[in-house]
């Protein structure tokens, strides 16, 4: 892997090193704003490139069809990835600026050991299944259905959990039989670009079957949706750009899964821990800086006890100082650049444009000179169509709005272009379990328990998505279906 100081990454294209036509771009530590080192700036040409390596490797060798091939290199993968899981750690906290704390968990440590889940799934999965004999137009005729891996895979991921995201895209897509061409975002190239390097050091991976393409325009990214050559595009990110990615692909009918925004409700009933409610709502979204697209940053509480909650809330995040992330106790570090910490602050200027007050803070901390950080927030005195309860802002804010019952907190989760995840708080299990059953979205936390795992699909309703990632659903994403007929005797 080499040192992380002034470190140079480079492009992986069919089974190479290799330098970008476009020169290097810079990776920034986001809590310090240092220069780390440089990644290598990707041309369309170099995408095309990886592209044609992908579909020969795909088209030209037995990597999808050779099953126990496949579930020994993602092994081997998982296994130099553990190897190197300090020096992964390292990484991820100064590229990604994420906390210590969570590198133990989805930031790092957590997408390693689920690397298993694809390979066990291929070694046990049914490719083929009989499905008996028949007589249809009166023909007398065996029936099979054989799934086989979709082809070229382009991956286009974001910058908030970027291991977590690669290897869930990478993992099933390959023990599945494909061939990857994975374009990270350009505020994390590094987090890619020494997956290419372990996969040349560490394992029995053919030339072409992984290809890594960093670089600092996103338009080469795009490419991958607008190629014939390739297949399926597994897009993670903003709506806006996944809606671009969808119309892009269509001019060639390619498969397209996209895991996009939320705006998710953590409702909480009448008869619910109001404090210990509020109080997990508001640490939830102060981690990582609320930078991930399942984080619940709408507070729905009892109209009646409106004040108690906005006040149980505030306490739990107020006490959350944005800090550096190499600290075993930051919860809450930096945002991923300034243009993002801008953006996250222009969202707090409508919210008070708006009529909105902060019961926690509101901006940018003053004992942080440096660093994209913004003080955990708590915004009360709006109602769900301000534009803070309409929009993904991807920072620590919650917006706490007030419901008049159970029907009335369930009008408001729904009532969103989204429907990613949600959250639903009762004493009472069967009536938590009813409002959880009306809620239109795709993962729900019932009374803390948790969804994430590699077992189970991950994805959303509405304009939060199409398909699921992880589970066995993640892994047929990367699927096609045959049916074969044969006459029988």
């Amino acid at each position: 892997m080499g040192l992380l100081k002034d470190r140079q990454s480079q492009l992986f294209i069919d089974g190479k090193l290799m330098a970008g036509g476009g020169g290097t771009f810079p990776t920034i530590n986001p809590a310090t704003e240092e220069v780390l080192g440089v990644a290598a700036d990707a041309t369309t040409d170099d995408m095309s490139l990886a592209i044609e390596a992908a579909r020969r490797a795909f088209d030209d060798t037995e990597w999808s069809t050779n099953t126990e091939l496949r579930v020994r290199c993602v092994r081997q993968l998982q296994s130099a990835l553990t190897k190197h899981v300090e020096e992964l750690r390292e990484l991820t906290i100064s590229e990604v600026g994420a906390p210590v704390m969570l590198t133990s968990m989805a930031q790092l440590e957590g997408p390693i050991a689920d690397l298993s889940f694809g390979a066990d799934t291929a070694e046990s999965y049914q490719w083929t299944t009989d499905a008996g004999i028949a007589s249809p137009m009166g023909i007398k005729t065996h029936r099979t259905i054989v799934r086989e891996a979709i082809g070229v895979v382009g991956a286009i991921t974001p910058w908030n959990f970027p291991h977590q995201i690669n290897l869930a895209k990478l993992g099933p897509a390959l023990a599945a039989g494909n061939t990857v061409v994975l374009k990270p975002a350009p505020d994390t190239p590094w987090c890619a670009a020494v997956l290419g390097e372990l996969i040349l050091e560490h394992t029995d991976i053919p030339a072409g079957v992984v290809n890594i393409i960093t670089s600092s325009d996103h338009g080469v990214g795009a490419l991958l949706s607008k190629d014939a050559r390739v297949d399926m595009v597994s897009f993670t990110g903003s709506t806006n750009t996944g809606r671009a990615v969808m119309a892009d692909g269509a001019a060639t009918l390619k498969k397209v899964f996209l895991e996009l925004g939320g705006k998710s409700a953590f409702l909480v009933l009448d008869d619910a821990d109001l404090a210990g409610a509020c109080s997990m709502s508001a640490f939830t979204a102060s981690m990582h800086a609320g930078q991930g697209c399942a984080i619940t940053t709408r507070l729905v509480v009892p109209r009646a006890r409106y004040d108690e909650a906005v006040e149980a809330a505030a306490a739990t995040m107020g006490s959350i100082k944005p800090g550096d992330p190499t600290d075993p106790g930051t919860v809450c570090g930096p945002l991923i650049s300034a243009r993002q910490r801008d953006r996250v602050q222009a969202y707090l200027d409508s919210a008070t444009e708006e009529g909105g007050t902060f019961a926690c803070g509101g901006g940018r901390p003053a004992d942080r000179d440096t660093g994209f950080f913004i003080e955990p927030t708590v915004i009360a005195g709006l109602d769900n169509n301000a534009k803070v309860a309409r929009e993904e802002i991807f920072g620590p804010v919650l917006t706490v709005i007030a419901h008049d019952g159970d029907d009335d907190a369930v009008r408001i989760a729904n009532d969103s272009p989204y429907g990613l995840s949600g959250t639903v708080f009762s004493a009472d299990g069967e009536r938590a379990a009813g409002i959880a059953a009306r809620m239109r979205v795709g993962t729900v936390n019932v009374n803390g328990g948790v969804w994430y795992s590699a077992d189970m699909p991950f994805g959303g309703y509405k304009q939060s998505g199409i398909g699921r990632e992880m589970g066995l659903a993640g892994f047929e994403e990367y699927l096609e279906t045959k049916a074969i007929a044969t006459a029988a005797n």
